[in-house]
């Protein structure tokens, strides 16, 4: 459970959900092959409570750099932001496992340096995960926080961190060399230690295949409907941004609602007719 509690006398998240026992790793990882599991993001105390009695996981994915902060990419994002946004979605949840994307810069260089910011992001949030991007270039990273009690959620396919390395967010796997690599990828991640991996942007075979060929769930995003699980950025699928990805179904249009409920608004104020009585403080009698 959380260490951070919310006082419900005075926050609008009032009333916080009362307490149930927390998804584990070992129950995530056992997961494989049986019902699918579902996966978010969620980068707020409020949209967590809102998703997790949903999700069996919740990404606080390093899109927030996007999403939350119209940066261009995901690279600038910071440790501390990823920090922030975390603590605040296990503040939100009491259902889901919360896994936290290592943001880029904070892993890469050593599993030395890896394991210092891993281990500041979960005594700093209390999440239980976190994940990182990279095949078999990260599997000596990975091996070396598994042993060491962090576990990881790898990332595999279209890796947004390597973007400029990968030229552009093009699905992957369409060469016979790449989808052979993304296979051995996946194996490696697998056999180094993590207790799941995300499969995003690849040709519908190479996920179907990456499945099958690992033990541990894949949680797909432009995958297949194969795969052991699914994750979505949840801003893309309630219709916030008008352009998404080619994999993304869009389950409601959040903006067009916000963007009418907040004309009305404007109308009421500019003609006067709120705020009402309704609205306003009047002397008692």
């Amino acid at each position: 459970m959380s260490t951070f509690q919310i006082d419900t006398a005075t926050s609008r998240a009032n009333p916080t959900p009362a307490p149930m026992k927390r998804l584990t790793v070992p129950a995530i990882r056992a997961a494989k092959g049986k019902q699918p599991l579902v996966m978010l993001t969620a980068y707020t105390i409020r949209m967590a409570q809102i998703l997790d009695p949903h999700c069996d996981m919740l990404l606080v994915g390093d899109s927030l750099g996007q999403v939350l902060y119209g940066l261009p990419s995901s690279l600038p994002v910071s440790l501390d932001m990823m920090i922030a946004h975390g603590a605040a979605v296990v503040r939100g949840s009491y259902h889901s496992l919360v896994v936290i994307d290592m943001p880029f810069g904070s892993y890469e260089e050593s599993p030395e340096q890896a394991f210092r910011s891993a281990a500041r992001v979960m005594k700093e949030t209390g999440a239980a995960a976190i994940k990182l991007e990279g095949g078999e270039a990260m599997a000596e990273t990975i091996a070396f926080l598994s042993a060491r009690g962090i576990p990881v959620v790898g990332h595999v396919g279209l890796t947004p961190q390597a973007v400029n390395a990968l030229g552009g967010y093009g699905a992957r796997g369409r060469s016979q060399q790449e989808y052979a690599k993304l296979i051995g990828d996946a194996k490696a991640v697998a056999q180094a230690g993590a207790f799941a991996l995300v499969v995003e942007g690849v040709v519908e075979p190479l996920a179907v295949e990456m499945t099958k060929a690992i033990d541990i769930p894949t949680i797909g995003i432009g995958g297949s409907a194969d795969c052991d699980g699914q994750v979505l950025v949840i801003d893309d699928m309630l219709g916030m941004f008008d352009r998404v990805p080619r994999f993304v179904k869009k389950y409601a249009q959040l903006a067009t609602q916000i963007d009418a409920a907040v004309a009305e608004y404007a109308e009421d104020v500019r003609a006067r007719r709120f705020p009402t009585v309704d609205q306003t403080y009047q002397p008692k009698a």
